[in-house]
Protein backbone atom coordinates (compact mmCIF):
# COMPACT_ATOMS: atom_id res chain seq x y z
CA UNK A 1 0.00 0.00 0.00
CA UNK A 2 2.63 2.50 1.36
CA UNK A 3 4.64 2.05 -2.48
CA UNK A 4 1.69 2.29 -4.41
CA UNK A 5 0.99 5.84 -2.96
CA UNK A 6 4.70 6.53 -3.50
CA UNK A 7 4.37 5.56 -6.95
CA UNK A 8 0.87 7.68 -7.56
CA UNK A 9 2.90 10.55 -5.64
CA UNK A 10 6.16 10.31 -8.19
CA UNK A 11 3.30 9.97 -10.80
CA UNK A 12 1.59 12.97 -10.12
CA UNK A 13 4.69 15.04 -10.11
CA UNK A 14 5.78 13.38 -13.21
CA UNK A 15 2.45 14.93 -14.50
CA UNK A 16 3.84 18.41 -13.66
CA UNK A 17 7.01 17.98 -15.49
CA UNK A 18 8.46 21.04 -13.49
CA UNK A 19 8.08 22.07 -10.24
CA UNK A 20 9.00 24.69 -7.12
CA UNK A 21 8.93 22.92 -3.77
CA UNK A 22 8.53 25.30 -0.75
CA UNK A 23 10.97 23.41 1.19
CA UNK A 24 10.60 23.88 5.26
CA UNK A 25 13.27 21.07 6.10
CA UNK A 26 10.24 18.96 7.84
CA UNK A 27 9.72 15.83 7.23
CA UNK A 28 6.59 16.13 5.15
CA UNK A 29 8.55 18.61 2.60
CA UNK A 30 11.30 16.46 2.58
CA UNK A 31 9.17 13.58 1.01
CA UNK A 32 8.04 15.63 -1.55
CA UNK A 33 11.09 17.27 -2.45
CA UNK A 34 12.87 13.57 -2.46
CA UNK A 35 9.46 12.42 -4.72
CA UNK A 36 9.92 15.51 -6.79
CA UNK A 37 13.48 14.80 -7.37
CA UNK A 38 12.75 11.35 -8.21
CA UNK A 39 10.22 12.29 -10.54
CA UNK A 40 11.81 15.17 -12.52
CA UNK A 41 15.65 15.63 -11.87
CA UNK A 42 16.73 19.16 -12.55
CA UNK A 43 12.88 19.99 -13.26
CA UNK A 44 12.77 20.18 -9.38
CA UNK A 45 14.18 22.76 -7.34
CA UNK A 46 13.23 23.81 -3.46
CA UNK A 47 12.37 27.19 -2.25
CA UNK A 48 13.03 28.05 1.50
CA UNK A 49 11.28 30.70 2.87
CA UNK A 50 13.68 33.62 5.16
CA UNK A 51 11.01 34.18 7.72
CA UNK A 52 10.92 36.70 11.11
CA UNK A 53 8.94 33.71 12.28
CA UNK A 54 11.15 30.47 11.90
CA UNK A 55 13.82 29.38 13.76
CA UNK A 56 17.38 29.76 12.26
CA UNK A 57 18.04 25.56 12.82
CA UNK A 58 15.39 24.69 10.23
CA UNK A 59 16.89 27.17 7.31
CA UNK A 60 20.45 24.82 8.25
CA UNK A 61 18.01 21.13 8.16
CA UNK A 62 16.80 22.77 4.74
CA UNK A 63 20.25 23.41 3.52
CA UNK A 64 21.67 19.95 4.57
CA UNK A 65 18.73 18.02 3.21
CA UNK A 66 18.85 19.72 -0.16
CA UNK A 67 22.27 19.08 -0.36
CA UNK A 68 21.91 14.96 0.77
CA UNK A 69 19.05 14.96 -2.22
CA UNK A 70 21.37 16.90 -4.75
CA UNK A 71 18.53 19.64 -5.27
CA UNK A 72 19.57 23.07 -6.07
CA UNK A 73 17.91 25.34 -2.87
CA UNK A 74 17.03 28.80 -3.24
CA UNK A 75 16.04 31.35 -0.54
CA UNK A 76 13.21 33.75 -0.69
CA UNK A 77 12.69 36.47 1.65
CA UNK A 78 9.03 38.23 3.05
CA UNK A 79 8.84 40.30 5.72
CA UNK A 80 5.76 39.11 7.87
CA UNK A 81 6.39 41.94 10.73
CA UNK A 82 5.94 44.88 7.86
CA UNK A 83 1.96 43.70 6.94
CA UNK A 84 0.07 44.87 9.89
CA UNK A 85 -2.76 41.85 8.99
CA UNK A 86 -0.21 39.12 10.32
CA UNK A 87 0.91 41.55 13.36
CA UNK A 88 -2.96 41.70 14.66
CA UNK A 89 -3.06 38.13 14.55
CA UNK A 90 -6.55 37.61 13.84
CA UNK A 91 -7.32 34.18 13.53
CA UNK A 92 -6.71 33.87 9.90
CA UNK A 93 -3.38 35.13 10.44
CA UNK A 94 -2.19 32.20 8.53
CA UNK A 95 -3.78 33.41 5.31
CA UNK A 96 -2.06 36.47 5.21
CA UNK A 97 1.35 34.54 5.79
CA UNK A 98 0.72 31.81 3.13
CA UNK A 99 -0.58 34.61 0.80
CA UNK A 100 1.99 36.45 0.64
CA UNK A 101 4.92 34.10 0.59
CA UNK A 102 3.60 32.18 -2.13
CA UNK A 103 2.77 34.54 -4.48
CA UNK A 104 6.66 35.35 -4.00
CA UNK A 105 7.13 31.37 -5.11
CA UNK A 106 5.14 32.07 -7.78
CA UNK A 107 6.81 34.78 -9.06
CA UNK A 108 9.92 32.57 -9.05
CA UNK A 109 8.27 30.08 -10.83
CA UNK A 110 7.56 32.35 -13.53
CA UNK A 111 10.87 33.73 -13.80
CA UNK A 112 12.34 29.90 -13.86
CA UNK A 113 9.75 29.11 -16.29
CA UNK A 114 8.02 26.33 -14.12
CA UNK A 115 4.66 25.09 -14.63
CA UNK A 116 4.03 24.65 -10.92
CA UNK A 117 4.39 25.60 -7.42
CA UNK A 118 3.91 22.44 -4.74
CA UNK A 119 3.92 22.20 -0.92
CA UNK A 120 3.60 19.49 1.86
CA UNK A 121 0.36 19.59 3.41
CA UNK A 122 -0.47 15.92 3.90
CA UNK A 123 -4.43 14.20 4.58
CA UNK A 124 -3.78 15.11 8.29
CA UNK A 125 -4.03 18.49 7.72
CA UNK A 126 -7.95 18.26 7.14
CA UNK A 127 -8.69 17.52 10.74
CA UNK A 128 -7.34 20.91 12.12
CA UNK A 129 -7.86 24.51 11.56
CA UNK A 130 -5.64 25.45 8.91
CA UNK A 131 -6.97 29.02 7.21
CA UNK A 132 -3.44 29.05 5.10
CA UNK A 133 -4.95 26.34 2.86
CA UNK A 134 -7.70 29.14 1.50
CA UNK A 135 -4.67 31.05 0.12
CA UNK A 136 -2.81 28.01 -1.48
CA UNK A 137 -6.43 27.30 -3.54
CA UNK A 138 -6.94 31.02 -4.33
CA UNK A 139 -3.02 30.30 -6.09
CA UNK A 140 -3.50 27.56 -7.62
CA UNK A 141 -0.83 25.60 -5.35
CA UNK A 142 -0.71 22.20 -5.43
CA UNK A 143 -0.52 19.63 -2.74
CA UNK A 144 0.79 16.38 -4.21
CA UNK A 145 1.40 14.44 -0.87
CA UNK A 146 -2.38 15.39 -0.27
CA UNK A 147 -3.59 14.21 -3.48
CA UNK A 148 -1.31 11.06 -3.39
CA UNK A 149 -3.89 10.36 -0.08
CA UNK A 150 -0.54 10.82 2.37
CA UNK A 151 -1.44 10.58 6.30
CA UNK A 152 1.94 11.46 8.78
CA UNK A 153 2.57 8.50 9.80
CA UNK A 154 2.58 7.04 6.09
CA UNK A 155 5.05 9.55 5.25
CA UNK A 156 7.90 9.22 8.27
CA UNK A 157 7.14 5.55 7.31
CA UNK A 158 8.19 6.65 3.39
CA UNK A 159 10.88 8.86 4.29
CA UNK A 160 12.43 6.06 6.48
CA UNK A 161 12.06 3.67 3.79
CA UNK A 162 13.67 6.43 1.28
CA UNK A 163 16.77 7.32 3.69
CA UNK A 164 15.55 10.80 4.98
CA UNK A 165 17.34 11.49 7.98
CA UNK A 166 14.84 13.68 9.65
CA UNK A 167 11.75 10.92 8.78
CA UNK A 168 11.26 11.27 12.91
CA UNK A 169 11.91 14.98 13.45
CA UNK A 170 9.06 16.17 15.92
CA UNK A 171 6.61 18.26 14.32
CA UNK A 172 7.41 21.89 14.17
CA UNK A 173 5.35 25.05 13.20
CA UNK A 174 6.04 28.69 12.91
CA UNK A 175 6.63 30.54 16.09
CA UNK A 176 3.51 32.75 15.14
CA UNK A 177 1.72 29.98 16.62
CA UNK A 178 2.67 30.13 20.18
CA UNK A 179 -0.10 33.12 20.42
CA UNK A 180 -3.19 33.79 21.18
CA UNK A 181 -5.07 35.27 18.41
CA UNK A 182 -5.54 39.02 18.83
CA UNK A 183 -2.06 39.37 20.81
CA UNK A 184 0.42 41.61 18.54
CA UNK A 185 3.38 39.98 17.23
CA UNK A 186 6.52 41.48 17.59
CA UNK A 187 10.03 40.85 16.85
CA UNK A 188 11.09 40.65 20.57
CA UNK A 189 8.02 38.25 21.66
CA UNK A 190 9.30 36.15 18.96
CA UNK A 191 13.03 36.13 20.28
CA UNK A 192 11.57 35.45 23.79
CA UNK A 193 9.92 32.34 22.52
CA UNK A 194 12.96 31.19 20.21
CA UNK A 195 15.20 31.25 23.57
CA UNK A 196 13.02 29.81 25.68
CA UNK A 197 12.18 26.69 23.44
CA UNK A 198 15.89 26.54 22.60
CA UNK A 199 16.64 26.12 26.26
CA UNK A 200 14.34 23.26 27.20
CA UNK A 201 15.52 21.57 24.53
CA UNK A 202 19.33 21.56 25.73
CA UNK A 203 17.30 20.34 29.16
CA UNK A 204 16.60 16.85 26.94
CA UNK A 205 13.19 17.49 26.09
CA UNK A 206 11.85 15.94 22.74
CA UNK A 207 9.27 18.33 21.74
CA UNK A 208 8.67 21.48 23.44
CA UNK A 209 5.95 24.60 22.78
CA UNK A 210 5.97 28.10 24.79
CA UNK A 211 3.10 29.40 24.74
CA UNK A 212 3.34 33.35 25.42
CA UNK A 213 0.06 34.54 27.65
CA UNK A 214 1.99 37.80 28.48
CA UNK A 215 3.23 37.95 31.41
CA UNK A 216 3.13 34.54 31.41
CA UNK A 217 4.48 31.66 29.57
CA UNK A 218 3.12 28.33 29.08
CA UNK A 219 5.33 25.10 28.36
CA UNK A 220 3.78 22.66 26.93
CA UNK A 221 5.95 19.30 26.89
CA UNK A 222 5.20 15.78 25.71
CA UNK A 223 3.17 14.07 28.48
CA UNK A 224 5.57 11.26 29.75
CA UNK A 225 7.93 14.01 29.67
CA UNK A 226 5.92 16.36 32.41
CA UNK A 227 7.20 14.82 35.36
CA UNK A 228 11.13 15.57 34.16
CA UNK A 229 10.36 19.35 34.21
CA UNK A 230 9.94 19.05 37.89
CA UNK A 231 13.15 18.14 38.31
CA UNK A 232 14.46 21.50 36.51
CA UNK A 233 11.81 23.45 37.58
CA UNK A 234 14.03 26.03 39.39
CA UNK A 235 16.32 26.18 36.53
CA UNK A 236 13.19 26.72 33.60
CA UNK A 237 11.72 29.17 36.14
CA UNK A 238 15.00 31.38 36.70
CA UNK A 239 15.81 31.30 32.92
CA UNK A 240 12.24 32.02 31.76
CA UNK A 241 12.35 35.61 34.05
CA UNK A 242 15.18 36.16 32.78
CA UNK A 243 13.64 36.16 29.66
CA UNK A 244 10.82 38.68 30.75
CA UNK A 245 8.59 36.67 31.65
CA UNK A 246 6.66 37.03 35.21
CA UNK A 247 5.10 33.62 35.32
CA UNK A 248 5.89 30.19 34.49
CA UNK A 249 3.46 27.82 33.75
CA UNK A 250 3.48 23.95 33.03
CA UNK A 251 0.49 23.14 30.90
CA UNK A 252 -0.54 19.69 32.76
CA UNK A 253 -2.83 18.16 29.69
CA UNK A 254 0.60 18.20 27.60
CA UNK A 255 1.89 18.89 23.95
CA UNK A 256 -1.37 19.04 21.31
CA UNK A 257 -0.94 20.26 18.05
CA UNK A 258 -3.03 23.17 17.72
CA UNK A 259 -3.51 24.18 21.34
CA UNK A 260 -4.13 27.87 20.39
CA UNK A 261 -7.39 26.61 17.96
CA UNK A 262 -8.90 25.50 21.05
CA UNK A 263 -10.68 28.35 21.88
CA UNK A 264 -11.71 28.71 18.57
CA UNK A 265 -13.61 25.16 18.52
CA UNK A 266 -15.08 26.36 21.74
CA UNK A 267 -17.03 29.42 20.11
Amino acid sequence: MLQQKFKKLTSILTEMESVVVAFSGGVDSSLLLKAAHTALGDKAVAAVGILKTSKPEELLEAEKIAEMLGVKLIKVYTDQLSDPNFVENPPERCYYCKKSLFSTLLKLKEDLKFNYVVEGANLDDNNDYRPGHKALRELGIRSPLREAGLTKKEIRALAKEQGLPNWNKPAEACLASRFPYYTKITKENLEKIYHGEKYLKTLGFKLVRVRFHDPIARIELLPEELSKSIEVREKIGSFFQSLGFHYVCLDLLGYRTGSMNEILEER
